[in-house]
C-alpha cells in the first residue's frame, strides 16, 4: 500500500474556510480521478510551526496507481489549492509505503 501525506500549514485566519473547502471541493476531486481508495485527515498536536498543521493521507493500492494521480491529476489540482488559498498556507508531500 501506498500513501501520499500532504502536511498543510494554514494560516489561522482561514482554518474553517481552509478545512471546509478541503471537505468539499478538494477532497473529493482527488477521490474522483479514481487512483485512491481512501483519505484520512488529521491535525498535527505537536507541530513547532506557527499556525495550525494538518496531514491528508490517501491511500492507493500500488506505486503505480499513485505515479497514474501523479502524471494526470497532481498538478491541476495543487494548481486550484494555491490560487484558492494563495500565501496562506505552506505544504509539502512525502510518499510512504506501509510495511507489513
Amino acid at each position: 500500500m501506498i500513501i501520499l501525506n500532504e502536511t498543510i500549514i494554514i494560516d489561522e485566519t482561514i482554518n474553517a474556510e481552509w478545512l471546509n473547502w478541503m471537505k468539499t471541493v478538494h477532497i473529493p476531486a482527488v477521490m474522483a480521478t479514481g487512483h485512491f481508495n481512501s483519505y484520512k485527515i488529521l491535525t498535527v498536536l505537536s507541530s513547532p510551526n506557527e499556525g495550525i498543521t494538518y496531514c491528508v493521507q490517501y491511500t492507493a493500492d500500488g506505486i503505480d496507481q499513485y505515479n497514474a494521480y501523479n502524471e494526470k491529476h497532481s498538478t491541476n489540482l495543487k494548481n486550484k489549492h494555491f490560487k484558492q488559498f494563495e500565501n496562506k498556507f505552506v505544504q509539502f508531500e512525502s510518499i510512504m509505503q506501509l510495511i507489513d
